[in-house]
């Protein structure tokens, strides 16, 4: 079963950048859909992007087009978020979630447990 860990968060400047990491165990990642979720207090779970495990399409939320860059790593098992020229708005808790069955876009909905995800602060 597909074990996924998120790292990689921090307080950053509004402008920097920031790398995350979902790191999996007990299954091979690259034959799952991943996405990366962001949490807000207040707010709904939401995909912020998601890489297919059909064609390696991806995907991004519109707030974070041109701005966030999904890649995976097959030999290290990993799927990264490069998140470049923060802003506070993109603050939260990150996690990332995979599909074997469905591919991009992800639903929160569709997962009935999550893991403690990372936390990204942004300053202005």
């Amino acid at each position: 079963q597909l074990q996924l860990v998120e790292s990689g968060g921090g307080l950053v400047q509004s402008g920097e950048s920031l790398r995350l990491s979902c790191a999996a165990s007990g299954s091979t990642l690259e034959y799952y859909a991943i996405a990366w979720f962001r949490q807000v207090p207040g707010k709904e779970r939401e995909e912020v992007s998601c890489i297919s495990n059909r064609d390696e399409s991806t995907h991004y939320a519109d707030s974070v087009k041109g701005r966030f860059t999904i890649s995976r790593d097959n030999a290290k098992n990993t799927v990264y978020l490069q998140m470049d020229s923060l802003k506070p708005e993109d603050a939260g808790v990150y996690y990332c979630k995979g599909d074997h069955y469905y591919t991009c876009p992800l639903y929160s909905s569709n997962f009935a447990s999550w893991g403690q995800g990372t936390q990204v602060t942004v300053s202005s």
